[in-house]
């Protein structure tokens, strides 16, 4: 999709927002923008801390302790904090982040379809100074590993967007989204064609000495080639899937639904497509998979699971529910005791085929 415009106002504001959830009728939470206003610090409760070894799982040189992440762009931390214990997330990743500041698509910007949800946000964000000066320093009560999302144009803005984050230690790890249009190649999406993949991801790696994890597009002939080649570039994990593009009509006025025209799909719809991904993914890499698409349970989660990902992230359903994430977790571990499992690595890829 087209990026938008450099942004060059100040950082937006979270709001709350309520409306109809992903067409279950529920509240959904909303976030504005990236970030919400004065400090946060994690919810009190030292009975939500996740002393269950059961649960940890290790991405990396991550050690989380649970497998229950934030997807990119669906969680802001400052809103969901007044809901949900940061801290006994396995990881905390933020918004898409660009070298410079981005304003966004022109609106509308979401578009709810059956059992999912379109957007087109355009990768808005305050860009890496924004970052720096509104973001981490209000995260510092935040203990479990903070994970940066970036994109970029050309290689060499994810380049230097990785050796500059390299030195910072309220980031533990970088998940590269190479879902993004490469400028120099007339706009073709990096993370589509495996040759392009591997060299972004290489140029990358040379930089960033941290967990380095490659988001994948789904929108793509052959998933587990892209993977293969982002492995031998010296991705330590990837991430699937992406968002698949989609388009929506209103019928009445005959015009797109997305002030973009076309965006992408996420939502309990896809999560066939995620699950068969994951698992293709899994037969040709030895690297972890952190898996995505459609989760809003612990069911769902756990065919991620024995698809073969190690970690799993949550996504739209922290618009209809925004305890989907400590319901998730909860869940895991109830499960494990029911069936009797000490270990819930002893799941991965444990699919009977």
């Amino acid at each position: 999709m087209k990026r938008a415009k450099p942004l060059d106002s100040k950082p937006l504001t979270a709001r709350q927002v309520t409306s109809r959830g992903l067409g279950a009728g529920a509240p959904r939470l909303e976030a504005a923008g990236p970030f919400g206003n004065g400090p946060i610090s994690a919810l009190p409760n030292a009975n939500l801390t996740s002393e269950n070894k059961q649960v940890a799982v290790r991405i990396g040189d991550l050690f989380l302790q649970n497998p229950v992440l934030t997807a990119s762009g669906t969680f802001d931390p400052f809103t969901y904090a007044e809901l949900v214990d940061l801290n006994r997330l396995g990881a905390l990743v933020l918004k898409g982040l660009t070298l410079q500041p981005v304003l966004g698509n022109k609106p509308p910007r979401i578009a709810e379809t059956p059992a999912g949800l379109l957007n087109s946000i355009g990768f808005q964000n305050p860009g890496l100074e924004g970052l720096l000066r509104d973001i981490l320093p209000r995260l510092k009560d935040v203990t479990v590993p903070i994970i940066a999302n970036i994109s970029g144009d050309t290689e060499e803005e994810y380049e230097e967007l990785a050796s500059r984050l390299n030195h910072l230690p309220e980031v533990a790890a970088l998940e590269v989204n190479i879902s993004c249009p490469n400028v120099a190649r007339g706009g073709m999406v990096f993370g589509t064609d495996p040759e392009v993949a591997f060299s972004v991801v290489s140029r990358v790696r040379r930089v960033y000495h941290k967990t380095l994890i490659v988001k994948l597009s789904p929108n793509v002939t052959d998933i587990a080639a892209i993977a293969r080649r982002v492995e031998a570039a010296g991705a330590d994990a990837v991430s699937l899937i992406n968002t698949l593009l989609g388009m929506a009509i209103d019928v009445r006025t005959r015009r797109p639904r997305l002030g973009n025209v076309t965006g992408g799909l996420s939502g309990p719809a896809i999560r066939p497509v995620a699950v068969r991904m994951v698992w293709q993914v899994a037969r040709a890499v030895r690297i972890p998979i952190i898996g995505m698409g459609g989760i809003t349970s612990a069911e769902d989660a756990l065919e991620f699971l024995l698809a073969g990902a190690r970690a799993v992230g949550v996504g739209a359903a922290n618009l209809v529910d925004p305890r989907a994430t400590m319901e998730i977790i909860e869940g895991l571990e109830r499960f494990l005791e029911e069936e009797g499992i000490k270990d819930i690595n002893e799941l991965v890829g444990a699919v009977r085929v």
